[in-house]
């Protein structure tokens, strides 16, 4: 058979197996795995380097409205060209129904911030804030099967949070319609209280927000949607855990027989509180939620990663810039924590810390980081077989790895559109330099290639593995 790229001499991971093989591709999927394959318009030498899956980011933030005078940093695309170049070949980023606003709108509107612009490909989760009659009766069960399999509500937030007894509903939903739901685990009624107690002492700072989100709040409300769940008779998944308690929660709900999927953040392994408390307002680079916790907490979302609690190691991307008007700094925010935006930029650097932390310091195998960062998402949101592993038929989204290339992290390597990273100085062993889309090389030794039109496409998705 002659291919259009061979990679040849480089070793072939997925989330079971290592071997050494090349990899044909033929009209952007993968036809061969072999030994000695040499009959191609391309050969890529991928000698001493590991051949992956692309990553596959489920968690990511792009373009969402974020409140009055406040703009997110990325859209689609420079959101997915940072994702690119941290070796992501698809993200699954949030379509955000606001309140009023049919699914079908929503979805319109996102599908135009996003079409031929994404330089990887993309897929939504929808964003249940308005779950009237019609939109849980009609719309919702409509668009599940259209391909748009997974949904997300809030616990925290004005606005976006949803009651218990709304969630309910939102639940029964998704187990009639073959759904998966996503759940922001926060207590929002504790952190409000919490908030009017700081304000009483006249504590605004940064390092606030932290003490008002604390683990108990975040505890309690996992605690409570996997007890919601439960009632409905439906998998859920907790996203962006921060903490041993939480974690102990969904660890206890799978032993009770629960369907439950869980999912960490690199900022709960590599960041703590501390980060808040810095001088001036440097703090607020760090406002997320739920916010890091304590080195007890990294290594508590360390061994949840080792051990199978979390399934999914994902980003949640959602980026703002630092010294900006429309970003952290906004004049509110200057004066009081509560109106900083919250998120970081992390879709670039998701993929080479734990590759860095995880795999070259031992903690992990590379299957058990391509089942984190590729498979265990491609399965769960209804991308596998397409996504997700290296075999014959799949897409060719591959990523080229060596694993001693040396790395410190800047800013400006990543391309994103936030004036900074959580991770400036930091020291990676490990980097993706070479990035496939449905065999296109799209990254290239680190930089995109230019020479290419944005190749991403959407992604409609059949029903989570977890579901079936």
């Amino acid at each position: 058979m002659h291919f259009d790229t061979v990679i040849r001499h480089g070793t072939v991971v997925t989330a079971s197996d290592t071997f050494v093989a090349d990899v044909g591709i033929k009209d952007g999927k993968i036809a061969a795995l072999a030994l000695g394959l040499t009959d191609a318009d391309e050969v890529i030498d991928a000698t001493g380097l590991f051949v992956l899956p692309g990553g596959i980011d489920s968690h990511v933030h792009l373009d969402q409205p974020s409140g009055d005078g406040i703009v997110m940093a990325d859209d689609f695309d420079s959101g997915t060209r940072s994702a690119a170049i941290g070796g992501n070949s698809t993200v699954l980023a949030f379509c955000m129904q606001e309140k009023g606003q049919t699914l079908r709108e929503a979805l319109k509107i996102y599908h135009s911030k996003a079409d031929g612009k994404c330089h990887v490909d993309v897929s939504f989760h929808l964003v249940i804030t308005d779950p009237t009659a019609d939109v849980l009766g009609q719309e919702l069960p409509a668009l599940v099967e259209d391909g748009y399999t997974s949904l997300k509500v809030f616990m925290t937030y004005e606005g976006l949070r949803l009651r218990d007894d709304e969630i309910l509903a939102t639940l029964d939903t998704a187990r009639r319609t073959g759904a998966l739901v996503m759940v922001h685990c926060e207590n929002e009624d504790a952190i409000r209280y919490l908030i009017g107690r700081h304000e009483e002492d006249g504590k605004f700072a940064p390092k606030f927000h932290a003490t008002t989100r604390p683990i108990a709040a975040e505890r309690e409300a996992t605690h409570r949607a996997l007890s919601l769940a439960e009632i409905v008779d439906v998998p859920i998944v907790i996203v962006h855990v921060s903490n041993r308690e939480a974690m102990e929660e969904i660890r206890r709900a799978r032993q009770r027989g629960q369907k439950i999927a869980g999912e960490t953040c690199p900022q709960y392994l590599m960041l703590t509180a501390d980060d808040l408390d810095l001088d001036g307002l440097d703090g607020a680079k760090f406002v997320c939620s739920p916010p890091p916790r304590d080195k007890a907490s990294q290594d508590a979302c360390w061994e949840g990663l080792e051990q199978g609690v979390f399934d999914l190691f994902s980003s949640d991307h959602c980026p703002f810039r630092f010294d900006d008007p429309q970003g952290k700094l906004n004049e509110k925010g200057k004066r009081h924590f509560r109106w900083i935006p919250n998120g970081i930029p992390g879709v670039a650097t998701r993929l080479p810390i734990l590759f860095s932390e995880g795999v070259m310091k031992g903690r992990i195998d590379i299957n058990r980081f391509v089942a984190l960062t590729s498979t265990n998402h491609a399965k769960l949101y209804g991308l596998y077989p397409r996504k997700g592993t290296i075999a014959i038929g799949t897409d060719a989204d591959i990523a080229l790895w060596d694993p001693n290339r040396s790395v410190t992290l800047t800013n400006a390597m990543l391309e994103h559109g936030a004036d900074y990273t959580p991770y400036e100085g930091l020291d990676i062993r490990g980097w993706p330099v070479r990035l496939l889309l449905r065999g296109k090389t799209i990254v290239n030794d680190g930089g995109m290639t230019r020479d290419r039109d944005r190749q991403g496409s959407y992604l409609a998705r059949a029903r989570s593995s977890l579901v079936g």
